[in-house]
């Protein structure tokens, strides 16, 4: 079966702005879509919120609205950019996301759901507490998330991120997102996303056509992030 490889990282503002282009291609029969978190603000990259994070922030995000029609809210803006308390770390977020993968095959909605409540309202991605409320969101058995989340936390999670960014130089990625269309025979086309933002549909026929089409032998994708300036790594 092809897979759709998305490098992304829960964090990233540009891969929320493509999360409506990764809903389209989830709905094409036929293809599978392979998640790589790779753990932009994790570790040393822990980030917490203060005023400099936050005209950061603000100045791509204005671009990323603007770019994809994504919503931000104002308990993001006002609220979430302005917690101090609040520290942005990618690995919590990105655990619970390979939990819900292994448990129902719900990585991707899992992120969806991080994303909406980090950039609409406002919510501590990296507290246990609001991805467990989450994970319930989903549907998923408390039981269920709370054990793959302990047994994927740590070295599980750090051993996942290491293969995304291993998989990230392979492809030429510069950053988040980077995706790249595999036909089933383990050759990589690295797909450009900074065409198709707001182009749902538009972008959904283009994976089709790619998908109906021979690659050249040999092929692979590479050069700048798939976005326009994109989340550095």
């Amino acid at each position: 079966m092809p897979v759709l490889h998305y490098v992304y990282d829960p964090l990233c503002g540009w891969c929320y702005g493509a999360a409506p282009l990764l809903h389209a291609a989830q709905a094409i029969e036929g293809l599978a879509i392979a998640l790589h978190g790779g753990g932009m603000m994790s570790g040393a990259n822990r980030q917490s919120v203060n005023d400099n994070l936050r005209r950061h922030v603000m100045a791509h995000d204005r671009r990323i609205a603007q770019a994809s029609g994504q919503p931000f809210g104002r308990a993001y803006f006002d609220g979430l950019l302005r917690d101090t308390g609040a520290v942005f770390d990618s690995t919590p977020p990105t655990t619970a996301i390979l939990a819900a993968q292994e448990i129902a095959g719900l990585g991707l909605a899992m992120l969806h759901l991080i994303q909406h409540a980090h950039y609409v309202l406002g919510q501590r991605v990296a507290d246990a507490g609001v991805l467990a409320r989450l994970a319930q969101q989903l549907g998923l058995d408390a039981a269920l998330y709370a054990a793959a989340s302990a047994r994927l936390a740590g070295a599980a999670t750090e051993q996942h991120v290491a293969h995304s960014r291993a998989l990230l130089a392979r492809l030429g990625g510069q950053g988040f997102p980077t995706l790249a269309l595999d036909h089933g025979d383990g050759r990589m086309m690295h797909l450009d996303l900074g065409n198709w933002l707001g182009r749902h549909e538009a972008w959904a026929d283009y994976l089709r056509r790619q998908l109906s089409a021979q690659t050249a032998p040999g092929q692979m994708g590479g050069g700048a992030a798939c976005a326009p300036a994109g989340c550095a790594v």
